[in-house]
Formats: C-alpha cells, sequence, structure tokens
C-alpha cells in the first residue's frame, strides 16, 4: 500500500537513512539526551531533561493546559486562556468542527501511533480483545472508591523512612498525583523520594509520633552532623504548613488470604518509575505471593510483590481516581489494537531484582520435584541465640525458598532472643522475605535462591550471622562427629587471650569469671584480648553480650565493618549520621566505649 507521496509506509525512499527524530525537554526546549524525568498527563507522558524543569512544568501544568497539546499555557501567552498557541487553537477548532460534521457511525482510519500523545486507555476495549477478566475487587487491599486526596504540595507531615521502617521523619508533600503523594524527608534528597497512597498507614499528622510515645529521627543518610538534628527539626518546623489530620484516612483492610489467579488483569506501580501506574498481568500465584507483569513490556520490569500490596489496584482504578493510566507498552498495527506476549512462567529471579520476595517459580506442567533434606547436628552449638536441642532432626520442603522459610521458623522457636534474630536477618543484603512468628509477620532478607544447591550458601551465611556452627544444619546426614564444636569443647584454653575487665586485658593475668550464664561466658571469653584486636563478631558478641538490649543494633555492626579498632573510634554523631542509629542506643554504645578505653 503507497502513501500520497508514493512511498511505501516504513520504506525509504532513495538511498542513505532516515533523519534521527530529535526529542527535546517539554520545558526549556533544549536537546538533551537521555530525557530521564517523565510525567504522565491526561493526553500522553511529558518528558524533561531535568528535576528542575519538570517542577517547572508541574507549577505551570496546574495553572491550565492547552486544549489541543496538554503543553502548559505560559505566562506570557496572548493567544487565550485555553490554548499555548494559534496553531493549536486552530487545530482543535478544526477538529471540533470535523466532530459535529461526521455521523458517530463513522471512523476515520487511524493515524500512526504514537509514543508521546495515545489515547486514554480502554480497558472495557482491551478485556474484550485480549479475551481476559479483570482480578475481583475483593483480591486487593484498596477501597471500593478511591480516597480523595485534599493534600497540597509543600504540607508537612510524619511518615515511616522506606530505608529504616523504625524511624518516624519530617516529610515534605513534593507532587500530588490522584490519591497518591510524592514524599520527600526533610534532611534527606530528591534521590530518595517516594510515593504513598494518602490512606497509607506509614503517614500521619504532625505529632502523632509524640502522642504514640516516639521521637522523630533524622532521615538515614541525613546530610548535616547528627547533633544539629533538634535546630534543623525546629527550622523545619516553624511556621510550615501542617497537614491536617482530617485529610488524612484510615488504612482499608485487605483480604485474609492470596485470591488472585494467573491471567488476572490490574494495575500496577512501576516500581522502577514508581509514578507511573499500569496496564498489568498476574503472571504466577505462589503462596502469598504474585507475580506481575507489564503487558506488551519485556520482563525487566515484572515484580514479584505480596497479594496485600498497596502498589497494586484493580481494574479502573486510574479511571475512578483521576490518576493516569499507562496502557500496554506494544501496539500491533497489522492486526488487532493489542499485541500481547505469549503467557508463560515466570523464569527466576535475579540476584539484583529490586523490590522482590520469592526467587524461584515452579513449571505446573511437570512433575513435582523431590523434597529437599535438611538434617540438623543437634549435637553442635548453637551459640547465644539457638537451642540446638530443641530443633528437629530433619526439615523437608519440594522447594528452596519454602525450605529456607520453614528453617528459619524453626530457629525461631527454638531462641528466648527471637528479635535479635529477625534484626540481625533484617539487615542482611539480599530479596525480602516474609516470616511469620507468634502471629506476627516480619521481612528478612537473603540471597536468592534459584536452584536446590544455593541452600548451602544460606545455611553458611545463616551461621556466620546467628553465630552457630557451621556444621549445625547440612543437606547431608552426618556420619561424623563436628570437629569444628570438637575444637570448641576441648579444655584447651582459647586462641585469644582477653580479660574481664579493660585493665586486665593489657595484662596477662588471668581473671576468673562467672560462666553461670552463656552471656557471661561469652564476655569472659572476648574480654581476654586487647580490644584493638577484636574482630567484627567479637564486637557483635561483647555488645549483645553487655547489654542485650543492644543486641537488636548489632548487626549494623557487621554491615558496616565495625571491628576493635573502627568501635574505638566510634561516636554518637557517627553512630547516628553513617549508621542510622537512635540517639538512645548511640549514647549507650558510647558509654561502652568510654568503660572499654577506662
Amino acid at each position: 500500500m503507497a502513501t500520497s507521496n508514493g512511498t511505501t509506509p516504513g520504506k525509504l525512499r532513495g538511498p542513505g537513512r532516515p533523519p534521527k527524530k530529535i526529542i527535546s525537554c517539554t520545558w526549556c526546549n533544549e536537546s538533551k539526551l537521555p530525557l530521564k524525568y517523565v510525567l504522565p498527563t491526561t493526553n500522553g507522558k511529558k518528558e524533561f531533561c531535568s528535576e528542575t524543569c519538570l517542577a517547572e512544568f508541574r507549577k505551570a501544568y496546574v495553572k491550565g493546559a492547552c486544549l489541543q497539546c496538554d503543553n502548559v499555557i505560559r505566562e506570557n501567552n496572548t493567544v487565550s486562556k485555553e490554548y499555548c498557541s494559534v496553531f493549536c487553537m486552530s487545530k482543535h477548532q478544526k477538529k471540533d468542527l470535523r466532530i459535529a460534521t461526521v455521523p458517530p457511525t463513522l471512523e476515520g482510519s487511524p493515524g500512526p501511533f504514537q509514543y508521546e500523545t495515545y489515547q486514554p486507555f480502554d480497558w472495557d476495549e482491551y478485556l474484550k480483545e485480549t479475551n481476559s477478566e479483570p482480578a475481583p475487587q475483593h483480591c486487593f487491599k484498596q477501597t471500593v472508591n478511591p480516597p480523595v486526596n485534599d493534600f497540597k504540595v509543600g504540607m508537612k507531615l510524619e511518615a515511616l523512612d522506606p530505608r529504616n521502617v523504625t524511624s518516624t521523619c519530617i516529610a515534605t508533600v513534593i507532587s500530588v498525583l490522584g490519591p497518591r503523594l510524592r514524599l520527600r524527608l526533610d534532611g534527606s534528597d530528591n534521590k530518595n523520594d517516594f510515593w504513598r497512597l494518602v490512606d497509607s498507614s506509614e503517614i500521619h499528622a504532625i505529632g502523632h509520633c509524640e502522642k504514640s510515645g516516639g521521637m522523630l529521627q533524622p532521615p538515614l543518610g541525613f546530610r548535616m552532623n547528627a547533633s544539629s538534628w533538634p535546630m534543623f527539626l525546629l527550622k523545619t518546623l516553624n511556621g510550615a504548613e501542617m497537614a491536617p489530620s482530617k485529610i488524612f484516612q484510615k488504612e482499608p483492610s485487605g483480604p485474609g488470604i492470596n485470591l488472585f489467579e494467573v491471567g488476572q488483569k490490574l494495575e500496577a506501580v512501576d516500581k522502577k518509575n514508581p509514578q507511573l501506574i499500569c496496564c498489568a498481568t498476574v503472571g504466577a500465584v505462589k503462596n502469598d505471593q504474585i507475580h506481575v507483569t507489564f503487558d506488551g513490556w519485556r520482563g525487566a520490569f515484572d515484580y514479584w510483590c505480596k497479594y496485600d500490596s498497596r502498589d497494586i489496584f484493580p481494574v479502573g482504578w486510574c479511571a475512578k481516581s483521576g490518576h493516569p493510566m499507562q496502557p500496554p507498552g506494544q501496539k500491533n498495527h497489522a492486526g488487532a489494537r493489542f499485541r500481547m506476549r505469549p503467557a508463560s512462567i515466570p523464569a527466576p529471579l535475579p540476584a539484583n531484582h529490586s523490590p522482590t520476595t520469592e526467587s524461584l517459580e515452579a513449571d505446573t506442567s511437570a512433575p513435582p520435584p523431590p523434597p529437599i533434606v535438611i538434617h540438623i547436628r543437634k549435637a553442635c552449638a548453637g551459640g547465644p541465640l539457638i537451642d540446638s536441642n530443641q530443633l528437629p532432626d530433619t526439615i523437608e520442603e519440594t522447594m528452596p525458598v519454602a525450605l529456607i522459610k520453614k528453617l528459619i521458623g524453626k530457629l525461631l522457636d527454638s531462641s528466648h532472643k527471637f528479635e535479635t534474630i529477625l534484626a540481625r536477618l533484617g539487615a542482611l543484603q539480599g530479596e525480602e522475605m516474609a516470616i511469620s512468628h507468634s502471629g506476627s509477620t516480619y521481612t528478612i532478607k537473603l540471597p536468592t535462591l534459584v536452584k536446590p544447591g544455593a541452600v548451602e550458601g544460606v545455611f553458611s551465611l545463616l551461621a556466620t550471622t546467628l553465630g552457630c556452627c557451621q556444621n549445625l544444619f547440612k543437606l547431608e546426614s552426618p556420619v561424623t562427629e563436628c570437629s569444628l564444636c570438637d575444637i570448641k569443647s576441648a579444655p584447651s584454653p582459647p586462641k585469644r587471650k582477653l580479660a574481664v575487665e579493660q585493665e586486665a586485658a593489657i595484662s596477662t593475668t588471668p581473671v576468673a569469671a562467672d560462666t553461670s550464664t552463656s552471656s557471661e561466658s561469652t564476655l569472659v571469653n572476648i574480654n581476654r584480648i586487647p580490644t584493638h584486636e577484636w574482630g567484627i563478631e567479637e564486637v557483635i558478641q561483647f555488645i549483645e553480650s553487655t547489654d542485650p538490649c543492644l543486641g537488636v543494633h548489632a548487626e549494623l555492626f557487621r554491615k558496616h565493618e565495625i571491628d576493635g579498632k573502627a568501635l574505638l573510634l566510634l561516636n554518637s554523631d557517627m553512630m547516628m549520621k553513617y549508621m542510622g542509629l537512635k540517639l538512645g542506643p548511640a549514647l549507650k554504645i558510647c558509654n561502652l566505649v568510654s568503660r572499654i578505653k577506662g
């Protein structure tokens, strides 16, 4: 088929290559690549070269936009209050005239699809053409009617730090989009902005933290000296516009179990571009997780999330709430309007995929895999946190993730310090994993489990993190005595000589100690060598044994590689600014350091 100029669509007329399309910033009109900042609007996406241009566009956009091209109407515009230029005014008026003169039953042939100017998305048409069903409303932790957003840009509120959810911080509303807020923690920068729904349980009015007995904390990575936080907080709140408590809404209750089914449609936040909500499909269901796949896009954007995640919405939520919705990423010009990817089981997720909670999906068409069995060597040392005698002889599951979850559950059941175990596992690097214990759900992090053999690497990490014997749990059945525990239980003196008090550590005089409890025994063993010779594990054991209340923070010392020499150099400012500790624990640890120094 030829066009009016005699050329064939998609073919080049004559030699050479077509000129590159020049993409310019929507605000400053400069041709800077790449345009990393994207703002979804009613008629498409607007792209910008910098956050400054994006912010200036937003300010102008809320005052009014062109009816034709949806661009902002600048202050120096003399054409009209509804159009950005004479060209747009003329084009829009001609379009209105054409619509009025063409019978409603006739449709013009669709023009070429352009990324910047796609038309509003029609879910009914899409569901019909793809022969798919939407996930029912009762599957989601969302209200039937989206909440009203009465927040304004610049308002102050309290929010949990997404990188350290134990801290409540002051946040500022940076932008408003439908029922969602873009928030920035005061004292942080724009690289750590995050989005929350107005009915999120993680945001509150100013004063809620104090009423609950808590204390406002600086955000993780606070840019100033930690000691200046009180004055910074005072200046931040002085004269600021506080978000009134009446505009905060109660978080809805979600379903008790995972009710999603594979193939159902939904709307989901793009985790890599969180300002966007896109057309998506439930690609897989596993325990309390669903695999979100974005229609028409390659799998790089897909992710696993809990069934009650606040980042997934029922079909039509964006239209009802006034939030822009991104249609599928591809269109088929040769046939049906929408081109769907073939359905497939999601591949195991890579180690650097973020954020995720599950990392392996079984092929439902294949026979079930053989069970994986963990053998517990109950004679091995459980360390200060685990009573190995309370562990079962074996633990068995068919999937690696379920197996590790079951193991960790047994470890928690066998410990009288399960909070310390959860704190240590929560501070590790890796994929997020939900763990239930004593009626509560906690989040921990572990390396990706792609195949059964990978669990042995997790065994080693668990043993190191929890201070138990490396041979406590193995995939093979124990046939000999544990050589590691034999060495530990030998009557010969330990390799490192320490003293109970630091004064005795400098000398070589042996100190008698009461070894009636494991904590006291651990402290005696650690204090037999000078502090500057301690490794990271000795530092962690010292802190836990001296003050059990500080045990939940001990994992930070492993993360930041604090050995004995580094411990002696610590002060409260360092621990609060770089390690994210609150003032109370930081002062307690400073007191321990002072006691060590004498």
